[in-house]
């Protein structure tokens, strides 16, 4: 079991921390996504630093490799369990959490680019829509609602990574280990954590709005 842990952590990490912003941006522009607007490796500042069709890419790459980390976890549980002579066999919801959470965190601290990555809320939103998807849709359905009305993206990143274990309690049906529900709640914490920038100037009113043209 350690061993299929450790494989699991270690390949979610690496999926989770190919900087996919700075490399479109640097293959497309031969720029460093880093020296322009915000200096942030997200989707966000690709598009307002790079234009519409990076940044979508970027958001889409970001939410296709949190899926594969953990639907990658899902099959290292099969393979597993399939082979495992202890009984009872781990739940595969604690496969996915840990997934995920490797996931994340290699996008936020990706060994490539020194540990400085992006916030978290596209790569989130893909682990748990392979682990958790009418939570995650709900979630992002919250981000749309709250960037239409305010037209902050950081507000609504902030406010879907709140409410996301919210609506996992309610929307999650079937077995939901402690681990499972802990890794939930620390992603959400972790990416609150990483806006805590744009939460100073929200506070301050000198938060960019989607739109502007200044830098994030």
């Amino acid at each position: 079991m350690l061993l299929a842990c450790v494989s699991i952590a270690v390949a979610a990490y690496l999926l989770g921390s190919i900087p996919t912003g700075y490399l479109l941006v640097r293959l497309a522009r031969h720029q460093d996504i880093r020296a322009l607007g915000s200096g942030n490796i997200g989707a966000t500042n690709v598009l307002r630093s790079g234009g519409k069709g990076l940044g979508a890419a970027t958001f889409l790459l970001d939410v296709l490799k949190g899926c594969a980390s953990v639907w990658l976890g899902s099959v290292v549980w099969s393979a597993f369990a399939a082979g495992a002579s202890i009984a009872p066999r781990p739940p595969l919801r604690d496969f996915q959490a840990l997934a995920a959470l490797c996931c994340v965190l290699g996008h936020m601290f990706p060994v490539w680019l020194r540990f400085r990555g992006g916030k978290g809320v596209a790569t989130g939103f893909g682990v748990f829509l392979v682990a958790a998807s009418w939570a995650a849709l709900a979630a992002i359905g919250l981000f749309v609602l709250v960037l239409a009305v305010s037209r902050y993206v950081s507000l609504g990143s902030i406010l879907a990574a709140a409410s996301f274990p919210v609506f996992a309690w309610f929307l999650v049906s079937g077995e939901r280990p402690l681990f499972f529900i802990s890794v939930q709640a620390a992603v959400a914490v972790l990416i609150i954590l990483k806006h805590h920038q744009n939460i100073r100037r929200l506070y301050a009113g000198t938060e960019t709005r989607f739109g502007a043209k200044q830098p994030a």
